[in-house]
């Protein structure tokens, strides 16, 4: 067998979509899985759809996502050039193009536009199609030749027989046949002597020795025509995997207002690269084993495409979120303050100890705008109800809990070492000398300090990082709270 070579082809035309980028790491995994290589090309022939920076956020993109190409128009290994505006000077496509007219298979057309808008239209899978009726295959050598010197405009077209059928492979749905008569003799090369999508496509796979194309099954409908033109070249079909579509919770189409459309608006809301690109895996993969949690290169090793589901694949953005929060769970430290440190000063600018702060929403966020609500206390007690002192587990009212309050504030007031360890030392020898449980005054301190019902962390980590003073004067508010509000 040849060397697997695959390729991520895209247009340059905004931000990646998680479709795209699927495609780009599906592509990536099955190359490096088989020790072969992965390939960028740079498809920007619908010059009326570019979008001008957006082959930056190509780069950036896959650079992010750890999909390093062994080729591209940065890398030349001897298949170049890789932008289809750059190949097309060199006549590749029109070369090819009048090879198939020599052999029949394509046809120059020089119907005008509007000669072109009054044919019929026909319903192929649900769209409204029109259908060419071949008037200018019937146009003999010399009518060609003479169009052609006059300057009259024109376009090829791929001839594709009204009888018969054609059939092509795919990995996962297997052999697809298809009527001839529902196949429209497209266009080749367009009126501005650009290639069309289809046709550059299929030149440039089969002389950058592309072995395996993995695209959206959305293309399932234009392969018939792809496998016809390999055969009109008498060339090999390369290995085709059309995945699943992405569909929302709600089973529609992603979209951009949803947020989860594009790989930087995923990054923008706080998620991790690594989770992504994981998460992005197993939308339409499983592995053999029972776990969710990859590294990239335990998916290369583990990735198989044959386990590629036919189903559409739901991006579930609670699912998204769990696996990101167990990201920065297993997370170096230093590495999650980096990114976490600039929503903290956002969060909290009384000067606390960030870094304590960090370590306790380390394993509590999903994504780092959670952090805010974690940490708001931190600037100042949000109002709350003394209710909320009332807690069937840790057997306490609001009555219990201004009791332990008032006894601990002298006690507070005197302690001079506040770090964590001494804190909870000293509420611990009140606690035995109550002859409570720790939770029956642990409870009403970190209320009182936080003003909320679930914090990052313990009453004595809160007081640590809030210092003596604030402390203090949180405990003497609650008080006043708790005396007002009984």
């Amino acid at each position: 067998m040849s060397k697997v070579r695959t390729r991520y082809a895209p247009s340059p035309t905004g931000k990646m979509h998680v479709g795209n980028l699927r495609s780009a790491l599906y592509e990536f995994l099955i190359a490096k899985h088989a020790g072969g290589d992965f390939m960028l090309r740079i498809e920007d022939t619908d010059q009326e759809r570019f979008v001008e920076g957006a082959t930056e956020i190509i780069y950036r993109t896959l650079d992010k996502a750890g999909l390093r190409h062994d080729e591209g128009p940065d890398k030349d290994g001897g298949f170049g050039p890789y932008v289809q505006s750059e190949r097309m000077k060199t006549g590749i496509y029109m070369e090819y193009a009048k090879e198939l007219v020599e052999k029949g298979e394509a046809y120059y057309c020089f119907c005008d536009k509007e000669r072109l808008d009054s044919l019929k239209t026909e319903i192929v899978e649900g769209k409204e199609i029109m259908m060419y009726d071949k008037r200018c295959l019937s146009l003999t050598k010399e009518e060609v030749e003479q169009n052609l010197a006059a300057g009259k405009p024109f376009v090829i077209r791929q001839n594709i027989p009204r009888e018969g059928t054609t059939t092509f492979h795919d990995e996962l749905y297997g052999d697809i046949t298809v009527e001839n008569a529902q196949l429209d003799d497209m266009v080749l090369i367009k009126s501005d002597g650009y290639p069309t999508y289809n046709f550059a496509n299929v030149v440039d796979d089969h002389t950058m020795h592309i072995t395996h194309v993995v695209r959206g099954n959305e293309y399932l409908s234009s392969s018939p025509k792809y496998q016809r033109l390999y055969d009109a070249f008498g060339w090999e079909s390369p290995v085709y995997i059309h995945l699943p579509l992405i569909t929302d919770e709600n089973h529609k189409k992603l979209s951009k207002r949803s947020g989860h459309a594009s790989f930087e608006d995923l990054l923008e809301q706080g998620f991790v690269t690594e989770a992504v690109v994981n998460y992005i895996a197993l939308l339409g993969w499983s592995p053999e084993e029972n776990r969710e949690i990859f590294s990239l290169e335990e998916l290369i090793e583990k990735f198989d495409y044959r386990r590629i589901s036919k189903s559409p694949a739901v991006f579930d953005m609670v699912k998204l979120k769990w696996m990101n929060g167990e990201y920065f769970k297993a997370m170096e430290f230093g590495k999650f303050y980096g990114m976490a440190e600039p929503y903290l000063k956002e969060a909290v600018h009384k000067g606390y100890d960030l870094e304590k702060i960090a370590a306790m929403v380390k394993t509590r966020i999903e994504i780092l705008p959670d952090i805010a609500e974690h940490v708001d206390f931190f600037e100042a007690v949000p109002d709350y109800e003394v209710s909320m002192y009332a807690h069937k587990k840790m057997k306490t009212t609001p009555e219990s809990s201004l009791e332990v309050l008032r006894e601990l504030l002298p006690i507070l007031e005197a302690q001079e070492d506040y770090s964590n360890d001494a804190l909870y030392a000293c509420l611990c020898r009140y606690v035995e000398e109550k002859g409570c449980k720790n939770g029956y005054v642990m409870w009403p301190v970190r209320t009182a300090v936080s003003g909320k019902q679930m914090t990052p962390g313990g009453a004595t980590e809160l007081m640590e990082v809030l210092g003596k003073e604030e402390t203090v004067a949180r405990v003497r508010a609650a008080i006043v709270k708790l005396e007002k509000g009984l």
